[in-house]
């Protein structure tokens, strides 16, 4: 759209000088001087000079498709068998105010910050590797021995950067801004250690063992052990969320 608009301009403007050109070509036929000859020719010239760079500028800015190369190579380092069943999931908005502050040649300050709002969904859930219970076959019972802290199974963020400031002499690093995104993330966690999700995993968890229980005609002796670790929630996962 804005390279028809600038043809559309050049062209008025090439017309114009056509016209331009062409009253001057007359006012010279009234003269036979050499001054008026090679004033003609610096005239021919210029417009010609002209023409050229408009038809130039004119193929410049008409846009052409970029042309993208991708190349991607994955490398799986390792599979296994797990048995995880999230019970929960939360949605956050954390708003993370980042300041540093340093003073160049320890005299003159020196600050940077930025507000960086997280958009975080959490994941929690249950291992059942790390489940322990004994079965009554003959009065169809589950007893629950040990039963674990809900975990966060996943956590994917996405950032999102406002009011970034900086100074020449003391600007943001790649690593300033994976330590924003790490402590922004951290945010998140604590956000949802306080929260409810716990608490609903656990009685998600309650629910689905008694129903999958009862389906086999079998009863859950001691539901109450999954509430006693709903307040609990077990970090040691969290290096391999996202």
């Amino acid at each position: 759209m804005a390279s028809n608009k600038f043809k559309i301009i050049l062209w008025s403007v090439g017309i114009l000088m056509l016209i331009f050109l062409g009253f001057f070509l007359y006012q010279l036929t009234q003269s036979e001087s050499v001054n008026s000859i090679m004033i003609l020719l610096m005239l021919l010239l210029g417009l010609i000079l002209g023409g050229v760079i408009a038809f130039l500028a004119s193929k410049k800015l008409v846009s052409e498709p970029a042309v993208i190369t991708e190349s991607s190579h994955t490398i799986a380092e390792s599979m296994r068998k797990v048995f995880k069943v999230v019970s929960a999931e939360g949605h956050f908005n954390e708003i993370y105010n980042y300041e540093e502050t340093t003073k160049l040649f320890n005299f003159i300050p020196s600050k940077k910050k930025a507000l960086v709002i997280v958009q975080a969904k959490v994941l929690v859930g249950y291992d059942f590797e790390k489940f322990k219970w004994e079965v009554d076959e003959q009065n169809r019972k589950v007893k629950l021995l040990n039963f674990p802290a809900p975990e966060i199974l996943s956590t994917e963020t996405d950032y999102k950067y406002y009011n970034i400031e900086e100074q020449f002499f003391n600007l943001f690093s790649k690593d300033d801004l994976a330590k924003v995104q790490q402590n922004g993330k951290q945010q998140v966690i604590e956000a949802a250690k306080k929260s409810h999700l716990p608490e609903v995993a656990a009685e998600q968890m309650r629910t689905l063992l008694t129903e999958l229980l009862a389906g086999k005609n079998f009863l859950l002796e001691n539901p109450a052990k999954i509430s006693e670790t709903k307040n609990l929630i077990d970090y040691r996962n969290m290096n391999n969320s996202r």
